[in-house]
């Protein structure tokens, strides 16, 4: 008895199984293990931890199917598409995802492989030289019989044979073990698709940044343009006595303004550019190698059929993460659990001994060697009864982040979808604001030329209708960014019902399916 460690019983059969008798005991206890193993009861499924859903958004009761392959070929945008195809190509935080997701699946193969039993073949030659007075002599002169034997005796031992190791796995330890691993691994899988659409929205947002920012730039030159045509025409009355020099003070002051403002717009493109750059794993001038001179910021003017919440639980990504993790942290908890149960492992081998190299291989030499242990824990200091308490605390805090993550999720996309909803109706303010600007900028050039008004007017109307440029391209990015939210926080795009019913059917299948195809 070994009291610290547990109970061990120690079975030893030596020459006595054959190799016929040997595989069959192998066999019934693979599969008795894999039997009682069958009907360990499976862990508690995340849908389970799931908080009660709405049973719609409240923003979009629309219906709508996901669809999570190249979501942002939704912006219509062919340099978008090969800013994109760049990024995913060689963004430095996808690729650490990746190598996450192979670390993940080298250790679900490790723990795959504790399952089987383990089989070695060895070549062994031994030598032994010993005096006969030490060892059998000894014990015939104890004996009381008297053989002459020589002053020592020597003989070499050859053996080739096989040799294999298995823990019968009654209670399931091993196979919950594997499973958690396996259910790691997918929620790595889920990881480097979280990672994806992060990097994703990131790069699509730097690339409208840039977009607006590049009006901005040009709205706010010639704004200064704008407001030096008029210094100048405020310098002239003020000379000829038509203007006092506090409206030429007042006039200077906004040329000033608005030169600063220019350099300021360059600061945060050259910023915009240098974060694109970091995505795409490069450096300012490959982001101006790729981009093109015009780039645009529109949004899909098509309705967003979100669907429903429930859909959430497998179209989120990092929804799909926690739900697989909280299976693995079951799958634990069970296997901690089968730990304190007794375990049993067999080894033996089987092979071929000979005194004489050359009779190595004659099939008469053979011989087997089965030993069976039986390991009960007794007393442990508590150690495995702590490590089942540790796991299912570990289930517990999993389960609240499952919930957390669900909650978060629907919470996400009724937000993208009022925003999206409120920044249609400001953009279409913001437009109605810019064609009455662009109507006063026409009237008051015709009131010029007619000789009615001065040109100051229509510099002052000029001016107007810059500012609601500038406020409308800020609110044709915003809705873009809102649109990107959306897809973002759907995981993805969508179908709508019609495309639905035309689509093939296809089963999604996570563990089949790469990272790759996301």
């Amino acid at each position: 008895m070994r009291f610290g460690g547990g109970a061990a019983l120690g079975l030893t059969s030596r020459h006595v199984l054959t190799p016929s008798v040997l595989g069959g005991v192998l066999l019934v206890l693979v599969g008795g293990g894999c039997a009682l193993t069958s009907r360990s009861a499976p862990p508690a499924p995340a849908q389970e931890a799931a908080p009660e859903l709405p049973a719609d958004f409240a923003e979009d009761p629309a219906a709508g199917a996901h669809q999570a392959q190249e979501w942002w070929r939704a912006f219509a945008d062919p340099a978008l598409d090969q800013v994109v195809a760049s990024v995913l190509d060689s963004n430095f935080s996808v690729a650490e995802a990746v190598a996450r997701v192979e670390q993940a699946r080298t250790r679900a193969r490790l723990a795959d492989a504790a399952i089987l039993p383990t089989v070695g073949a060895s070549l062994t030659a031994e030598t032994f030289d010993l005096p006969t007075n030490a060892a059998i002599g000894a014990q015939l002169e104890d004996l009381g019989l008297d053989f002459p034997l020589p002053d020592r005796l020597g003989f070499p031992t050859y053996t080739l044979g096989a040799d294999f190791a298995y823990e019968a796995d009654f209670w399931g330890r091993v196979r919950h073990t594997a499973l958690a691993a396996g259910s790691e691994l997918l929620a790595s899988e889920f990881d480097l698709r979280v990672a994806r659409i992060g990097i994703l929205a990131e790069t699509i947002s730097a690339y409208f940044e840039i977009g607006h920012l590049r009006q901005q730039r040009a709205i706010a030159q010639e704004q200064v343009e704008l407001l030096e045509e008029r210094e100048r025409l405020i310098e002239s009355r003020y000379e000829r006595g038509l203007a006092v020099s506090l409206e030429l003070h007042g006039v200077r002051q906004a040329l000033s303004s608005a030169r600063a403002g220019v350099p300021q717009v360059e600061n945060q493109l050259a910023e915009t550019e240098s974060r694109l750059a970091v995505l795409l794993g490069g450096y300012r001038e490959d982001v101006a190698a790729i981009l093109p001179d015009s780039l645009s910021a529109e949004a899909p003017a098509e309705p967003v059929p979100a669907g429903i919440p429930a859909d959430l639980l497998s179209q989120r990504p990092d929804v799909q993460a926690a739900g697989h993790r909280l299976e693995a942290a079951g799958h634990t908890v069970e296997a901690r659990r089968a730990a304190l149960m007794p375990q049993l492992s067999l080894s033996g081998s089987i092979g071929l001994r000979s005194t004489d190299a050359g009779g190595l291989f004659d099939v008469k030499q053979w011989f087997t060697n089965l030993a069976g242990n039986l390991l009960r824990p007794v007393f442990d200091g508590g150690r495995l009864a702590s490590g089942v308490a540790l796991a299912e605390a570990r289930f517990d805090e999993l389960a609240a982040a499952y919930g957390r993550t669900i909650v978060t999720a629907v919470n996400e996309v009724e937000a993208a979808l009022a925003t999206l909803r409120n920044e249609r109706r400001r953009r279409e303010s913001l437009a109605a604001r810019h064609e009455e600007a662009q109507a006063s900028v026409d009237v008051q050039s015709r009131r010029y030329e007619s000789g009615i008004s001065g040109y100051s007017d229509v510099l002052d109307a000029g001016a107007r209708l810059l500012d609601a440029e500038s406020a409308l391209a800020g609110s044709e990015r915003n809705l873009a960014l809102a649109r990107l939210a959306i897809h973002r926080a759907l995981g993805g795009a969508w179908t709508l019902p019609d495309e639905m019913a035309s689509a093939p059917a296809r089963a999604p299948d996570a563990r089949a399916k790469g990272p790759a195809d996301r």
